[in-house]
């Protein structure tokens, strides 16, 4: 029996090296040049069938088992984030305003530690193992063009697994939930239109910067008042433009932010709520309101079958481990898009460390995490892997 633990152990320089490495070289949505040719190299350096160039920067490698049997997808995300590092580490980004926020550096090398760890074992593998590099993960589309060009077929998995490491939680967590594990996401924005003038004479105007106070309290009434306290949902305002002058009353105040829901029937209640409250609360301030929604991913829904088998595998591998059986967050992930037509399993990787300081939230400057996480997540999803090719 193979011991994945011990086996991604000795490959522990390699992945090290490999994070560190795309971290200091850090590369947006759709221009992962530098990251995807080094990901090529290596799989073809293990004698893998590759394709590049897919959604501009993706990777797709194939690892052919001796035997026939079920071809399962394993997804690995690459892009950065446009935020200045700020952690200080030897390994810091050397891209201005650009760093790994978010840990698809480490997803990246642990994605090449699996190909090495299963092309290892090929001649013991019954079916395919597909290996996805994704482009573009953070809200740019990524896995929508990948999936539109074609990476779901030739050949079409018959399961999916992909993973995140997780900096809510310590080393030593993992988890591995069934059903909704991560939100729909919708992005929106508004145009709030009054009549500009003088901060001295609000009378002569229609103020658009209060119709906006009103329209972002408002809006948490959704909530609190039309959501049921059962269900879960989000709205949250993140963006607020508008004025340039501390005595002038600007002509419009525009708006952003998000919106987070598990059940389609909810999306569609808040949805509809929400286009609601801003257009009567505009209008009874004397104002107009331009309201634009933009569906950016469905719900990340683990399959019960195959969210048990994964959730099996890690409570053998790791016997001591804090396993979360029932894990739900309201981040989203573009991985939803691969698994609504293939049954698959989106787990988390602990990855915090706290006496050490390397607990900063994901999306902060100071984001880094416990480098020990690499070879637990490596040994997990190869195991997955093999375990989901006993189908």
């Amino acid at each position: 029996m193979t011991n994945w633990i011990q086996e991604a152990r000795r490959l522990f320089d390699y992945t090290r090296s490999l994070r560190r490495d795309f971290h200091r070289h850090p590369e947006l949505g759709f221009q992962e040049v530098r990251t995807a040719g080094i990901v090529a190299r290596e799989l073809t350096a293990l004698g893998l069938e590759v394709s590049t160039g897919i959604a501009e920067t993706g990777v797709v490698a194939l690892i052919e088992g001796a035997l026939p049997g079920p071809v399962v997808l394993l997804r690995f995300d690459m892009d950065a984030l446009p935020i200045e590092e700020q952690t200080g580490a030897e390994y810091a980004s050397r891209t201005p305003g650009v760093m790994h926020a978010c840990g698809h550096d480490g997803h990246t090398a642990i994605g090449l530690t699996v190909a090495r760890l299963l092309a290892a074992h090929s001649e013991d593998l019954s079916g395919t193992i597909k290996l996805v590099f994704q482009p573009a993960e953070e809200g740019l589309g990524g896995a929508a063009r990948m999936v539109a060009e074609g990476v779901l077929q030739n050949p079409r998995p018959d399961f999916s697994l992909a993973l995140h490491l997780w900096n809510e939680r310590p080393l030593g967590w993992l988890g591995v939930g069934a059903g909704p594990v991560m939100a729909a996401a919708d992005a929106f924005s508004v145009h709030l239109a009054g009549k500009g003038g003088h901060g001295a004479l609000p009378h002569q105007a229609n103020d658009p910067v209060v119709a906006a106070a009103q329209v972002i309290s408002a809006l948490q009434s959704i909530v609190s008042r039309n959501v049921d306290p059962l269900d879960t949902a989000v709205v949250s305002v993140t963006s607020v433009h508008g004025g340039s002058a501390f005595n002038i009353i600007p002509p419009a105040v525009d708006l952003q932010g998000t919106i987070r829901t598990f059940a389609p029937a909810t999306r569609q209640l808040v949805l509809r709520r929400f286009d609601e409250i801003v257009t009567a609360t505009a209008e009874a301030l004397g104002c107009t309101a331009q309201v634009n929604l933009q569906d950016a991913t469905p719900a990340v829904i683990n399959d019960s079958g195959v969210a048990g088998r994964v959730q099996r595998v890690a409570a053998a591998l790791f016997p001591e481990a804090e396993l979360d059986r029932h894990f739900q967050t309201m981040g989203s992930e573009d991985m939803s898009l691969m698994m609504q037509d293939i049954p698959g399993c989106y787990f988390m990787v602990g990855s915090a460390d706290p006496a050490r300081g390397l607990d900063a939230k994901h999306h902060h400057p100071e984001f880094d995490f416990d480098e020990e996480a690499l070879p637990r997540a490596a040994a997990l999803m190869a195991a997955a892997a093999v375990e989901m090719l006993c189908s």
